[in-house]
């Protein structure tokens, strides 16, 4: 005998899946729908399709774009200083640094970061697309802006060793980041103070 129809358990199972969301939160979550209006059930729905059917990744960096859209705004913009490169683990951080104004060079996400553990290597992110990039287009100084992790730390050694034998000043974010953190949650302040800190690894 079950206690919860099958549809529901089908949605609660699926924002189990969800980072961060445990059992007990995709329950409130799917009985919350459950109970409110269509309207807020059907938004929610349209906006996922929405999101999935008109957004992409920029050819260039990687970032999230509009669908049929090359570039993303920063790439295309050209007003951003092309002589600095800030590498990301993913788009999310992108808006942080954003966020602070501090910032106004480009940027290249790399969808991940290098964690032999889950087999995730250089093929599995955009490292090789950043190598291209900075063959093809030299620039004056790349930011090294992976989290300050063991596996933000282990792309970031990965990617100066081969990134500095090219002949560009590479640099890393200064420790204003808690260890362990993620660039997106960290206050526009410490991200600021690790922008205008960052030293250089060579």
């Amino acid at each position: 005998m079950r206690a919860i129809p099958d549809p529901v358990q089908n949605l609660i199972d699926a924002f189990s899946r969800l980072p961060g969301i445990g059992p007990k939160t995709a329950s409130r979550l799917a009985f919350y729908l459950l109970k409110a209006s269509d309207e807020v059930s059907f938004d929610l729905a349209k906006a996922l399709e929405s999101m999935k059917t008109k957004t992409s990744h920029c050819r260039l960096c990687f970032n999230i774009t509009m669908a049929g859209e090359e570039l993303c705004d920063i790439c295309a913009s050209s007003t951003r200083n092309d002589d600095l490169l800030c590498v990301v683990e993913e788009p999310l951080d992108v808006i942080a640094i954003e966020r602070t104004g501090a910032y106004q060079g480009k940027y290249h996400v790399l969808q991940g970061v290098l964690s032999p553990i889950e087999g995730i290597g250089p093929d599995q992110i955009k490292i090789f697309p950043l190598l291209e990039r900075l063959k093809n287009h030299p620039v004056e100084e790349v930011i090294l802006a992976t989290n300050p992790s063991m596996e933000g730390d282990t792309t970031a050694l990965y990617l100066q060793q081969r990134i500095l034998p090219l002949g560009i000043k590479v640099s890393r974010l200064a420790r204003g980041l808690p260890v362990g953190g993620d660039i997106e949650y960290a206050d526009q302040n410490t991200l600021q103070r690790a922008l205008s800190g960052r030293q250089s690894v060579d």
